[in-house]
C-alpha cells in the first residue's frame, strides 16, 4: 500500500515556518501585508477567502479584505488595486476569482504589481516561471503546494525522473510542468486529447492529475511505485449517504491507485490544504524582498 502524503501535515509546517519568519522581521519594524479582494456574494468565494484571511492573522500578517458589490465597476476595482499596489503596507494582493462578468478578469490581474502578485497569474511572473527564474518569480499556489509535496517525498533534484502531468491550465498544468523541469525531471504534458492516454500515465515516476474529471485516472494507469499528486476536487453522488448526499473525490481512483502506488495524496486532504499554506509563504517572501532581505526557501 502507498505512503499517504498528508496535505494537511505539511500545510501546517509550511504555515509554522511563515510564522516564524515573520518573527524574525517583527525586529525590523515590518509585518508582512496581505490584501484580499472580493466582488460580489459568491459563497464558495466567501468560504475561501474567508479561510484565507484567517490564516493571514495566524501568521502575523497585517490583514485587510475588502469586500465590493457586484455591481462594483471595472474602473473602481482596479482604482483600488492601483491604491493597493503603491501602499507600502501590503506586501500580497490576492483578486478572488471568478469576478462578475463585466469584469475583464485579465485586465484586472495584470494591473496587480507583479512583486505583489501572490497568486503568480501575471504575465512577468508566468515569464520568470517559464525562464527558470524562480529566485524573483512567484508561482501559482496549488502547483507550488504539490512541488513541495513532491519534493517531501522525492527530494529537490528530480534528475532521471519522468514526470507526467495530466492536464494543461494556466492555473495549474503548465506552471506544474515548468516547476519539474526546473528541477531537472523529464515531463509530459497530457490532457484528454492526447493518444493512449493510460500508456502515457504509465510511464510517469511522478504522476499529477490536474484535468477535473472525478476519479478519471484508474489504478492500471499507474507505474508501480509511482508518486501520485491528486489535485482534483470534484463532489460526486452518495446515494450510501442517504437520497440527495454527495462526497468529494479526485482525479484519481484513489482505492485502486493506492494498491499501486508509492505514495499518493488522498482527497480532500492532500493538495487542498497546500494551496492557502503556499499563499502565506509566496507573501511572506514578498515582505523579505520589499526589505531586501533573503527569503526563506520553503
Amino acid at each position: 500500500m502507498a505512503e499517504i502524503i498528508d496535505g494537511k501535515a505539511v500545510a501546517d509546517s509550511v504555515v509554522a515556518q511563515v510564522t516564524d519568519a515573520t518573527a524574525a522581521l517583527a525586529g525590523s519594524g515590518i509585518k508582512p501585508g496581505l490584501a484580499v479582494v472580493l466582488v460580489g456574494e459568491d459563497p464558495a468565494s466567501q468560504v475561501y477567502v474567508g479561510s484565507k484571511s484567517r490564516r493571514a492573522k495566524e501568521c502575523g500578517f497585517h490583514s485587510v479584505q475588502h469586500d465590493l458589490d457586484a455591481a462594483t465597476t471595472q474602473d473602481a476595482l482596479l482604482a483600488l488595486i492601483g491604491e493597493l499596489n503603491a501602499d507600502p503596507a501590503i506586501h500580497g494582493i490576492l483578486v478572488q476569482l471568478p469576478l462578475p462578468a463585466h469584469i475583464d478578469a485579465d485586465a484586472v490581474i495584470q494591473a496587480i504589481s507583479p512583486d505583489k502578485d501572490v497568486d503568480g497569474f501575471h504575465y512577468i511572473n508566468v515569464g520568470r516561471l517559464v525562464t527558470g527564474a524562480l529566485e524573483s518569480a512567484f508561482v501559482p499556489c496549488t502547483p507550488a503546494g504539490c512541488m513541495l509535496m513532491i519534493e517531501r517525498v522525492r527530494g529537490r533534484d528530480l534528475t532521471g525522473l519522468s514526470a507526467v502531468v495530466v492536464g494543461r491550465s494556466n492555473i495549474v498544468g503548465k506552471p506544474m510542468a515548468n516547476l519539474l523541469l526546473s528541477a531537472n525531471a523529464t515531463v509530459t504534458i497530457a490532457h484528454s486529447r492526447t493518444a493512449d492516454l493510460p500508456a502515457v500515465a504509465r510511464g510517469a515516476d511522478i504522476l499529477v492529475a490536474a484535468v477535473g474529471r472525478p476519479e478519471m485516472v484508474k489504478g492500471d494507469w499507474v507505474k508501480p511505485g509511482a508518486t501520485v499528486i491528486d489535485v482534483g476536487i470534484n463532489r460526486i453522488p452518495a446515494p450510501e449517504k442517504g437520497d440527495g448526499k454527495t462526497r468529494l473525490v479526485g482525479d484519481v481512483a484513489f482505492a485502486e491507485a493506492e494498491k499501486v502506488a508509492g505514495a499518493i495524496t488522498p482527497v480532500p486532504g492532500g493538495v487542498g490544504p497546500m494551496t492557502i499554506a503556499m499563499l502565506m509563504a509566496a507573501t511572506v517572501t514578498s515582505a523579505y524582498r520589499a526589505a531586501g532581505r533573503e527569503p526563506p526557501r520553503f
